[in-house]
């Protein structure tokens, strides 16, 4: 019977990280201002190794080049997506993210269109999220004059938010929010503003106002989200967003839910809760192997899997790739 690939996380330290990762989530840290924690990823930056079953200590992009019928023969050269829990203990940067094109071509790697979940958000806690700005001469004039206030735009965000964040969109996480992050596979953040701040070496970090105005959209639009949810007795399916990059759901499981393989494969992060997860065996009548699951636990259901109850109560997270990916 195929078994589901759990992955050991990855954390990566950041100027504005916190403990919360630790707090609210329950890991051991390495540092005491951990923003990121890279939940399922095969980028080099950062690649998660599996924890459990005949793939035990391999990492997700060995996976992926010799092992390709896991995720059901998948095109492309590398893992699509990546999925993060970031913790805000202070203001990201404002950045925004180039497409595939611009990003292949200048920095060797995907574009980064993501979306995010928000987790936690303190009281009053806000998000950037577009700019003002009606004309691309008019972004570099705000930006070159600092005129942020008139530039950037602010929302208010509470938990279970949700927002699309497509390349070119400048954006910034705020202080006291936490989020689930589903993204492209790519690393690469041109900032547009760092509130002046200094790096480790004493120097103030790096800004990409060129490349940010050349990717950034112009003028910003939101992009149309068309939530839907499906309840299947006391437990439901949320379906966020579907794009060509992926498809991102929420699994609220009180009780039982029973889910098919929507994709070739499907990414899961655990948000709250605990249960289990039950595979059937299509070939054996009642054959079935059962896993405990709980709030931090990350998996991908690997294409073979076709059919899983989740019993408990909980809150998941669930993407698959997209028809682009």
């Amino acid at each position: 019977m195929e078994q589901p690939l759990f992955l050991a996380p990855v954390f990566q330290e950041k100027i504005w990280g916190g403990d919360k990762l630790h707090t609210v989530f329950g890991y051991d840290l390495p540092h005491d201002k951990i923003g990121e924690c890279w939940a399922i990823s095969a980028h080099p930056h950062g690649t998660c190794h599996v924890e459990n079953g005949p793939f035990k200590g391999q990492k997700l992009d060995e996976l992926w080049d010799n092992h390709r019928e896991l995720f059901g023969n998948a095109k492309g050269d590398v893992f699509p997506l990546l999925t993060k829990i970031l913790d805000a203990e202070d203001d990201l940067s404002v950045q925004v993210h180039p497409d595939d094109a611009y990003g292949l071509k200048h920095e060797g790697e995907l574009g980064k269109t993501e979306c995010w979940y928000v987790i936690e958000a303190d009281d009053g806690a806000e998000i950037i999220y577009g700019h003002h700005a009606k004309t691309r001469e008019e972004l570099l004039d705000l930006i070159e004059t600092g005129q942020w206030d008139n530039l950037l735009r602010r929302i208010k965000v509470k938990k279970g938010d949700f927002f699309h964040v497509p390349s070119g969109t400048i954006h910034a996480i705020g202080a006291g929010i936490m989020i689930l992050e589903t993204q492209q596979s790519s690393d690469t953040t041109y900032r547009v503003y760092d509130y002046d701040r200094k790096g480790d070496d004493g120097q103030p970090r790096e800004l990409h106002i060129q490349q940010s105005v050349e990717v950034t959209t112009v003028p910003h639009v939101d992009p149309e989200l068309h939530i839907i949810q499906h309840n299947q007795g006391t437990s439901s399916v949320t379906e966020y967003v579907r794009t060509p990059f992926f498809n991102v759901f929420e699994w609220a499981v009180d009780g039982t839910l029973t889910l098919t393989q929507g994709g070739l494969y499907t990414l899961v992060s655990v948000i709250e809760g605990h249960g289990q997860l039950i595979i059937e065996d299509p070939e054996t009548v009642n054959s079935t192997e059962t896993y405990d699951i709980s709030k931090g636990t990350h998996f991908i259901l690997p294409n073979q899997i076709k059919k899983w109850r989740l019993t408990g109560k909980m809150q998941l997270i669930a993407s698959e790739p997209g028809i682009d990916a």
